[in-house]
């Protein structure tokens, strides 16, 4: 078993490594993929905060010019546009918002982990979807529940909890009616001082999942090489630092045997050198007695 001792020792160093790289790695990975989440989560807050002002200024400012009222602003009375289902309702100043805000609502979906960027009043209403969601009616009720999603009113328990939340950047998780399920995240919109509804950013927890898989495997790839390269380095060094050892193993076999001749040297100065210096100490001790015996 002794002349084994290299692969032994550095099959332990070897595993030991390993658990040492594999709690690295884990560590790692969960604190990028952390790292990540936050960011995709402050980028999200910071949008549904960015969105909700724009919308309020751009109400505000529809009213100061005489467009429609406040009262019209905060109009309830959706009036229901018919041969549709889900229903979609016009209201006094969803015509407006499609000149006014369309174009700000699609700046939003630039970002590509925004899948959509709408303003809901406090019950849900939708009065402008982004563009990619206004696509001409095809008469297939299950293409246009994703294609044509404007107007409608979302109040389902995420949906109006987004519509009616007072919190900058309230996040929550949705699955919506498309069968996507991503982060919603929703910051009030206040007009003249009053809370008028909420700005929803949707952000596609797919595309942020692919991005920690992408990131866990270019990790995992990196420290599966750094891993192998060191496993070799390992190898060879122990081998390079035992062989003194094997060697001197051998002529301790042969000493053992009676072969008292042949001297013992080594060129190391650690353990290695003084068990070297041991063994010819022993050989000289040896020699001599069996010459005393053979001349005696």
């Amino acid at each position: 078993m002794t002349k084994h001792i290299n692969i032994k020792v550095a099959v332990r160093v070897c595993i030991l490594l390993l658990l040492v790289m594999a709690g690295g790695a884990w560590f790692i990975i969960n604190n990028e993929t952390k790292n990540l989440e936050d960011e995709l989560l402050s980028r999200g807050r910071i949008e549904s905060m960015l969105g909700a002002r724009i919308t309020g200024r751009i109400i505000e400012e529809a009213v100061d010019n005489g467009v429609f009222s406040v009262k019209d602003v905060f109009d309830t009375e959706y009036v229901e546009i018919p041969g549709f289902d889900p229903p979609k309702y016009h209201t006094k100043y969803d015509a407006y918002l499609d000149k006014a805000l369309l174009g700000i609502e699609d700046e939003f979906l630039k970002d590509d982990s925004v899948v959509f960027a709408v303003a809901v009043d406090k019950n849900g209403y939708l009065p402008t979807h982004n563009t990619r969601y206004q696509q001409p009616i095809s008469g297939n009720a299950a293409k246009d529940r994703i294609g044509n999603r404007t107007k409608r009113i979302f109040n389902d328990p995420v949906g109006i909890k987004a519509a009616r939340n007072n919190k900058e950047g309230f996040r929550q998780v949705y699955n919506r009616d498309t069968g996507e399920t991503m982060w919603d995240i929703s910051s009030p919109i206040f007009v003249k001082g009053k809370h008028w509804g909420g700005f929803r950013i949707g952000l596609s927890m797919t595309k942020t999942a692919q991005k920690i898989s992408s990131l866990q495997q270019s990790l995992l790839l990196s420290l599966l090489i750094i891993v192998l390269v060191t496993i070799v380095i390992i190898i060879f060094a122990v081998n390079k630092d035992l062989k003194q050892l094997i060697l001197l193993t051998k002529e301790a076999e042969e000493l053992a045997a009676g072969n008292v001749e042949k001297p013992i040297t080594s060129t190391s100065q650690d353990e290695i050198g003084v068990l070297a210096d041991v063994l010819e100490r022993l050989r000289i001790s040896l020699k001599l007695a069996m010459d005393r015996l053979k001349n005696s």
